[in-house]
């Protein structure tokens, strides 16, 4: 099959168990359609792409709508590719039932973005004195020399955009699995907004 599915965020509850609260984050992942299936012969690499989300044909591109109407694919939002684990086929679906109760999974998303930031939030810079007089507050400070080298070292750490970046968030728990709702619940927080796609796979790290 595959290493992974593709899926949606819905959001973050608790479950309840004998012993302890645990907050977990409820994804809506699957069922997947398997679009095509690449191979070392035809593709030079094997994988299989998965599509999830179907969506109205006009909001498509001819190129995009012509590609899965080629595998007998409805139209979708979101077309990924992953690891090839095993035999799989055109047409074939992958759900939620591939993980199970106590699996470790990788979670990548797009995280929230936050516009134009200041060093203090994007850097973690602690700024300067806020008493009264200072004149030196959240502004970032002396950020090159002046003779050598006359210019800013490349990579130094300044205001700028912030978020809207993808995002991984390694080895977490698999509380619950329910594949008849096909949903998962991920212990923790996951990248990204409500609604926002993302991508579930088996964790590298085991």
């Amino acid at each position: 099959m595959t290493n992974g599915l593709l899926g949606k965020k819905l959001g973050m509850t608790q479950i309840f168990d004998e012993n302890r609260l645990t907050p977990v984050t409820v994804i809506e992942a699957g069922p997947c359609r398997v679009v095509t299936v690449k191979t070392k012969e035809r593709d030079g690499y094997e994988a299989v792409q998965l599509s999830f989300g179907e969506v109205k044909e006009r909001k498509l591109s001819k190129a995009e709508l012509g590609h899965l109407k080629k595998n007998q694919a409805p139209a979708s939002r979101v077309l990924r590719e992953f690891k090839k684990d095993g035999e799989v086929t055109v047409g074939q679906s992958v759900t939620v039932g591939m993980f199970k109760k106590g699996d470790w999974v990788d979670v990548i998303g797009i995280s929230k973005g936050k516009g134009f930031q200041g060093v203090v939030k994007r850097h973690h810079y602690s700024g300067g004195p806020e008493s009264h007089g200072s004149m030196f507050h959240r502004a970032p400070g002396s950020i090159g020399a002046s003779s050598f080298p006359s210019r800013v070292w490349k990579g130094k750490t300044l205001p700028g955009h912030m978020g809207s970046e993808r995002v991984t968030a390694q080895r977490l728990k698999v509380i619950e699995s329910r594949s008849d709702e096909n949903l998962l619940f991920v212990r923790g927080a996951i990248p990204g907004a409500a609604n926002g796609i993302i991508v579930v796979r088996k964790s590298k790290k085991g």
